[in-house]
């Protein structure tokens, strides 16, 4: 696939999950417990310890999945997240190494900003996407009103989002989310009910 079409899959649900865990068996249970209940996309955050044994098994288990690596921080933990099969790569700053490492390898890239400033020189370095992080400093009428004046801004509001607010954030022009233990938590079941719940009403606030 091409980065434009990973980008595409990636946010046509307008909601992927976010795996941080104490290990990868844990990572590795939490996201298909998601994926089981529908989601086609799923982040395992690097700060997860063996994150990338998880991505390289999820990749293999699950190849229909879009599985992506998350608070990667330098060029080395891009190229390391790419090898073990992360499809797209999401940082909670902005580096620009970062993208053009994804970049080099064909995988889309999707940097955490939090101003104006940052999206536009997110934007030039040729992000993606940008990451709307915390989302719990801001709300979605700051989305808003950013996208008024930068309305070429595709957004991904993550931390902080909630099954309530998701589709606040859609309506106001975000993407997609990233949703991390608002989604995954509490095993299989639970996971699952919140994410049929969720993707119901998003289909509804697009």
């Amino acid at each position: 696939m091409y980065r434009w079409e990973i980008v595409q899959a990636v946010t046509e649900q307008r909601v992927f999950g976010i795996v941080r865990t104490a290990g990868p068996d844990e990572a590795v249970a939490a996201a298909q417990a998601v994926l089981d209940a529908g989601l086609k996309a799923v982040e395992v955050a690097l700060t997860t310890p063996r994150a990338l044994t998880a991505v390289a098994r999820l990749t293999e288990q699950r190849p229909e999945a879009l599985v992506g690596a998350g608070t990667v921080l330098d060029a080395a933990s891009a190229r390391a997240a790419v090898e073990a099969g992360a499809r797209f790569l999401v940082s909670p700053n902005l580096h620009p190494e970062v993208i053009r490492a994804g970049h080099r390898h064909g995988v889309p890239v999707f940097p955490g900003v939090s101003t104006p400033t940052e999206i536009v020189r997110a934007l030039e370095e040729g992000a993606d996407a940008v990451k709307i992080f915390p989302a719990s400093a801001v709300s979605p009428s700051w989305l808003r009103d950013v996208r008024a004046a930068l309305p070429q801004t595709p957004a991904i509001p993550t931390g902080g989002v909630s099954i309530d607010n998701a589709p606040d954030w859609i309506a106001a022009g975000a993407v997609a989310c990233g949703m991390g233990s608002a989604l995954t938590s509490g095993g299989a079941q639970a996971a699952g009910e919140r994410v049929a719940a969720l993707l119901a009403r998003l289909a509804r606030a697009r």
